[in-house]
């Protein structure tokens, strides 16, 4: 028998699945608080009856991921983790220290569809979405086995999160809820899908929202980014304007610096018309090279 992640539950959810299991509801809240602690072995959890607790083992999990490999940085102490999703599938999320605090980069997909050029989840065949539970999984697992707490995430790590809406939205508001992140310290990163831009908005949720761009030519865009085809800079910068319209808050537009491909004056120049006048920034990125894809790093002369 498939057992329960719990951590794909809200608490008003979790309080029905426990009721339904003949416990009452205020468990619920004891089960979420040792979760949300780090606490993901129920017989640990010392506030809950034995009994409740070997029933609980038998039906249900509390959504700890298995760390398969663990790589880190000698220069910024930056941790990248394999993790085992438990299915025979694996994601990456990468855990940073900031002087702000550290900050997590999660996946919201297994493999992605979206076959961005430049991007080394492109190689990654699209297998399937990840649940709230899982995306909330990865920065408690971090947090556990780093010793820290998490007060920033971005949602840019494998798979493209507006693909993956209504889990990645729960996700957004399980994180306030439950692991106390400000909204406004989490940035979702998409590659432009218009209809999840405009959903979004309506969600009144104070996320930062990161568009990649980078191009301001449509030919040259749909080159590097396949999406472009079917939403092209037009339609995507129209559906921008009225996301900051509708919410006030400002677009990152995430610019990866190619070199002899989009880093040139005139790129610079069409670039700022492009955005003139709508609250955003543009974050100028140097491209990592991966392979297949022939693609340099920019001497960000822009």
């Amino acid at each position: 028998m498939k057992k329960t992640n719990l951590l794909d539950f809200t608490l008003d959810e979790l309080k029905e699945y426990v009721s339904g299991l003949g416990l009452p509801k205020y468990r619920a809240a004891q089960i979420r608080k040792n979760i949300y602690k780090g606490v993901f072995d129920f017989f640990k959890m010392t506030d809950l009856p034995v009994e409740t607790r070997q029933q609980l083992d038998k039906v249900a999990h509390t959504g700890r991921l298995e760390v398969v490999r663990k790589l880190e940085s000698n220069i910024d102490g930056t941790k990248k983790y394999l993790f085992d999703l438990g299915d025979g599938n694996v994601i990456e999320s990468v855990l940073m220290k900031y002087k702000y605090g550290y900050s997590a980069c999660i996946s919201s997909q297994v493999g992605c569809k979206m076959g961005c050029r430049f991007c080394a989840s492109t190689g990654l065949s699209f297998e399937r979405n990840l649940t709230s539970g899982e995306m909330i999984s990865q920065i408690l697992t971090m947090q556990t086995d780093a010793g820290v707490r998490v007060g920033n995430v971005v949602i840019m790590g494998i798979g493209e999160p507006l693909d993956n809406y209504e889990n990645v939205v729960k996700f957004i508001k399980e994180a306030g809820d439950g692991l106390g992140i400000s909204l406004r310290k989490i940035s979702l990163s998409t590659c432009g899908l218009i209809p999840g831009i405009e959903r979004l908005a309506e969600e009144n949720l104070p996320v930062t929202l990161s568009v990649s761009l980078h191009s301001p030519y449509d030919e040259e865009r749909k080159e590097m980014m396949p999406i472009n085809i079917k939403y092209p800079i037009a339609k995507l910068m129209d559906a921008c304007r009225k996301y900051v319209e509708k919410t006030g808050r400002r677009i990152t537009f995430e610019y990866a610096m190619i070199s002899g491909v989009n880093d040139t004056e005139r790129h610079a120049e069409d670039l700022v018309r492009l955005v003139k006048g709508m609250l955003c920034h543009v974050n100028l990125i140097p491209v990592n090279k991966i392979k297949p894809a022939d693609m340099k790093e920019a001497g960000m002369r822009i």
